[in-house]
C-alpha cells in the first residue's frame, strides 16, 4: 500500500509503510548506507506528513515484517493487548503525539497503554518529536524493576560500575571496583565485559565480584556479559548468577546474528529465575541494544535502523528484565555519524523504551573514529537525565581500557546527580551511608571511612 503527501504543490509517494517510516526518520548515516533514507530535507518533512495522518490501527493491519516469517514479529502480535490499546485506537500518528505532550498524558495514563503499543507505533511518533519532546514525554514515565534494589523510581538514578580490564586480570578489576563503589557507583549493577568468552573465567569473575558484595553486605547486582549460553552453563556449574545478559535485536534473523532465540532467552531466564538470589524482586534479564546492530547483521528487512531497534524492546519486554540499555555509539560512525546523530539516537531509543514501559538507560559512548567528543557526551548524559534514565554506564576516567571506546566517568555521574539532585536507588543509598561514604545531604565523603582506607592500601 502507497501513502501520500503534497508539499508545496509536489506530490511525493511512499511505496509502504517502511519506505515511509524511513524516510521521515531524522538523518542518520546508517540508513543513507542501506539506501533507505530521504533523499532530501523535503522528501523528510513530506514524509511526517503522511506519517501524521497515519492511524495508529494501521500498525496492526500491516505488520512490517510477516509473522509467518520472524518470531520477533509473532511475539509483538501475540502479546499485544486490545483493551490497553481502546483508548487510543481512533488516534493518528500525530493525535498519538499531541496528547503524549497533553496535561492528560501522565505517567500513570502512559503506562496503562504499554500493553497496547506496538514497538512500531513508538518509533512513528517519535519521528514526529523534537529532541525536548522526547524529553519531556519520557520524564514523565516511571519504569520500576527489582532485585537487590530498586531501580526506577523517580528521582533516583542508578549507576552500572564497569570494571573492565584487557586482560581479566582481578587485581585491576578489583581496583576499578572499588574506585566505583568510593564514589557511589554500582547500583544499577557491577558488571563486568570479558576478555574472553570462557565459562571458567567468567564464574571466576562473578565469585570475585560475589565475595565483595557479601564481605560488604552490599544490596547490589553482579553480571558477567557473557553469551547467554555461557550463563547458562555458569549457572549449571554452580556459579553465584545474579543477572543473565544478553545483547539482543529487532528480528528473529538479527538475533541469530547474536546466536540466540526467544527459547534460549527463556531458558535462561527460567534457569536463573530458579535460583531466587534477588531480595526485594525477581526480575534479572539485563539486555544491551543499539541502533544498527540488525543492519550490520544485513537482518533488518528493509526497515530504519531506529523503528528495527525499537522491536527490540518487544523482546526485551517480553522476560520483564531489571535492566536495558542502548549502548549507543558504540557500534561506530558508519550507522550514528556524529554527536548529533548520536544524541538523537539516544534521546529516541530511551523515549520509544519508556513508552512501551521497559525499564531503559544507556551507555553514553562513542568511538575514536567518530565525529563526537566529551562535549557531546555531556550533553547527552544531561538530556537523559532529565529524561529519567534508569541508569548510566561510568568507567573510570570515561576510557574503557578493555573495549577501547569512550563513556562516562564515575565523577560525570555524581556530578550529574548533583545538577539534578537525583539520588542512587534506595537500598543501595542507605548502605553509602552506613559504610561512611555518604554525608547527611547526599554527597559522597572527601575521605573515605578508616575501614576501607585500610582495605585501599591493602
Amino acid at each position: 500500500m502507497a501513502y501520500h503527501a503534497t508539499l508545496d504543490g509536489e506530490r511525493f509517494t511512499f511505496d509502504d509503510l517502511r519506505a515511509l517510516l524511513a524516510c521521515a526518520s531524522p538523518r542518520r548515516s546508517g540508513d543513507e548506507l542501506a539506501g533507505l533514507a530521504a533523499r532530501d530535507p523535503v522528501e523528510r518533512v513530506a514524509a511526517r506528513y503522511a506519517l501524521a495522518d497515519l492511524p495508529l490501527r494501521a500498525f496492526l493491519d500491516h505488520p512490517l515484517i510477516p509473522p509467518e516469517t520472524d518470531e520477533v514479529s509473532r511475539l509483538i502480535a501475540d502479546t499485544h493487548d486490545a483493551a490497553a490499546f481502546a483508548p487510543i485506537a481512533h488516534m493518528t500518528v500525530g493525535d498519538f503525539r499531541d496528547w503524549l505532550l497533553s496535561f492528560a498524558a501522565t505517567g500513570p495514563a502512559i503506562a496503562a497503554l504499554w500493553r497496547g503499543i506496538t514497538p512500531e507505533m513508538a518509533a512513528a511518533v517519535s519521528k514526529l518529536m523534537r529532541n525536548q519532546d522526547l524529553v519531556a514525554v519520557a520524564r514523565k514515565i516511571e519504569v520500576v524493576s527489582r532485585f537487590r534494589n530498586t531501580i526506577g523510581l523517580k528521582g533516583r538514578l542508578a549507576a552500572r560500575l564497569q570494571p573492565n580490564h584487557p586482560t581479566d586480570d582481578p587485581r585491576g578489576i578489583a581496583a576499578a571496583m572499588l574506585d566505583g563503589l568510593l564514589l557511589g557507583m554500582g547500583d544499577a549493577v557491577i558488571g563486568i565485559n570479558p576478555a574472553t568468552d570462557s565459562v571458567e573465567g567468567g564464574m571466576a569473575l562473578l565469585r570475585l565480584i560475589d565475595d565483595v558484595r557479601l564481605q560488604y553486605d552490599i544490596p547490589a547486582q553482579s553480571c558477567v556479559l557473557t553469551h547467554v549460553t555461557n550463563t547458562i552453563a555458569m549457572i549449571e556449574r554452580g556459579a553465584p548468577v545474579d543477572l543473565v545478559f544478553q545483547s539482543v535485536a529487532g528480528t528473529e534473523a538479527a538475533n541469530a546474528s547474536f546466536g540466540v532465540s526467544l527459547s534460549v532467552l527463556a531458558e535462561a531466564n527460567d534457569a536463573a529465575q530458579s535460583l531466587r538470589r534477588g531480595t526485594v524482586g525477581q526480575n534479572l534479564m539485563y539486555f544491551e541494544t543499539g541502533q544498527g546492530a540488525a543492519l550490520s547483521a544485513n537482518a533488518h528487512h528493509g526497515l530504519d535502523q531506529q523503528t528495527v531497534e525499537t522491536r527490540a524492546y518487544a523482546v526485551a519486554r517480553a522476560f520483564n528484565p531489571l535492566l536495558v540499555n542502548t549502548v549507543v555509539g558504540f557500534i561506530g560512525p558508519e550507522y550514528l555519524f556524529d554527536g548529533k546523530q548520536i544524541i538523537r539516537a539516544g534521546l529516541e531509543d530511551h523515549f520509544c523504551a519508556k513508552l512501551l514501559g521497559v525499564p531503559m538507560g544507556c551507555d553514553v559512548c562513542y568511538t575514536n573514529h567518530a565525529e563526537a567528543d566529551q562535549d557531546d557526551m555531556d550533553e547527552l548524559m544531561m538530556m537523559l537525565g532529565l529524561a529519567g534514565a534508569n541508569f548510566l554506564i561510568a568507567v573510570p576516567g570515561g576510557d574503557d581500557i578493555m573495549l577501547s571506546y569512550q563513556t562516562l566517568s564515575h565523577h560525570d555521574l555524581l556530578s550529574l546527580r548533583s545538577m539534578l539532585g537525583a539520588r542512587a536507588a534506595p537500598e543501595f543509598e542507605l548502605w553509602l551511608g552506613r559504610m561512611g561514604l555518604m554525608d547527611g545531604h547526599g554527597r559522597i565523603t572527601r575521605e573515605p571511612p578508616e575501614r576501607l582506607q585500610r582495605i585501599i592500601a591493602a
